[in-house]
């Protein structure tokens, strides 16, 4: 059965973004992994249509309604299986989830294939793209469930912020058990992949709840956010924390800095959260961090998606 998903044709910058309207077309299969997380409520397949003026289709995919009972909102995941998916049964799979999944979810799906074209040079991976709350723009959507604190940015006083905690509630409670009940996914292989705000939400996972997800990608991560209360809360937990067990790829484009423009200087939060947690005895942590050359915070994610995808999936040469 060919699946597909529809995405409305509009160009997505991960520091504003618009929702996208998606259609499904296929079940994946079910698998026997264990997660020690609560039962997610109902999801539901959506139906499709093509053609007629109807939006692009990305050809290979499926999309869910995965509700969140808490706040009532609606949310969808979109998924694409490896091609060795069908002809494996008894495989599984690490899974990578991605935040603004309007713009990265059919980018990395479309660099996977590139990296594997001549030979692995990735694992084969189950790609899972979280999608904004239904009926909401991205904007609102993620300077709410993407930020720790409700200190907010400035702007307009209805601008909600804060609230990260409560959307990481509904990934462990109700995306990561739907997932691992439908799929046959590596529940010790669940990855993480975050840009600017989405690495924001993917550093606070990493230093409140590490073991939800056992690699990240964190790209351009905005560390300024309410006078850097990430970099502050690294260094007033660091006393408490034995170890860490995760792989982590940090990356920031060499412009992001006020010597290019930029009112706040992601480089050198990027290098400070970075330099902090490899001070701590933390045998378990792996990390690395890449400063690009000749990019800025716009520009940056393709090449920083790229070797995050290396550096998580790697297939070793030779």
């Amino acid at each position: 059965m060919i699946r597909k998903i529809s995405i409305w044709a509009a160009a997505l910058a991960l520091g504003g973004c618009s929702t996208g309207s998606v259609v499904h077309h296929g079940v994946g299969a079910a698998n026997n992994q264990r997660i020690a997380v609560s039962t997610p409520a109902a999801a539901t397949p959506l139906g499709g249509q093509r053609g007629g003026g109807t939006p692009y289709e990305v050809v290979g995919s499926e999309v869910w309604n995965v509700p969140d009972p808490a706040s009532g909102r609606d949310y969808q995941i979109f998924v694409v299986l490896p091609a060795s998916y069908a002809d494996q049964p008894d495989r599984h799979y690490p899974v990578l989830y991605v935040t603004d999944a309007d713009y990265a979810f059919p980018l990395i799906r479309q660099m996977a294939r590139r990296l594997n074209g001549e030979g692995p040079a990735i694992e084969d991976f189950i790609l899972v793209g979280l999608s904004y709350a239904l009926g909401e723009d991205g904007v609102t959507s993620r300077r709410r469930d993407y930020t720790p604190t409700p200190a907010g940015t400035g702007g307009s006083s209805q601008a909600v912020h804060g609230q990260s905690r409560q959307y990481t509630a509904y990934l462990r409670d109700q995306l990561l058990p739907f997932v691992a009940s439908r799929y046959r996914s590596d529940e010790t292989r669940r990855l993480f992949l975050g840009h600017s705000y989405g690495s924001l939400l993917g550093t606070q996972i990493l230093l409140e709840q590490p073991a939800l997800f056992s690699g990240y990608v964190l790209g351009s991560p905005s560390y300024w956010y309410d006078d850097k209360v990430l970099l502050r809360q690294e260094q007033a937990q660091a006393l408490r924390r034995a170890d860490l067990a995760a792989k982590v790829y940090l990356y920031v484009g060499e412009y992001e800095s006020p010597q290019h423009g930029m009112s706040v200087d992601m480089v050198a939060d990027t290098r400070a959260m970075a330099a902090s947690l490899q001070s701590r005895p933390l045998p378990s942590l792996q990390m690395k961090l890449d400063v690009f050359n000749d990019e800025d915070h716009l520009s940056v994610a393709p090449r920083g998606f790229m070797h995050g995808l290396k550096y998580l999936l790697g297939v070793p040469k030779g």
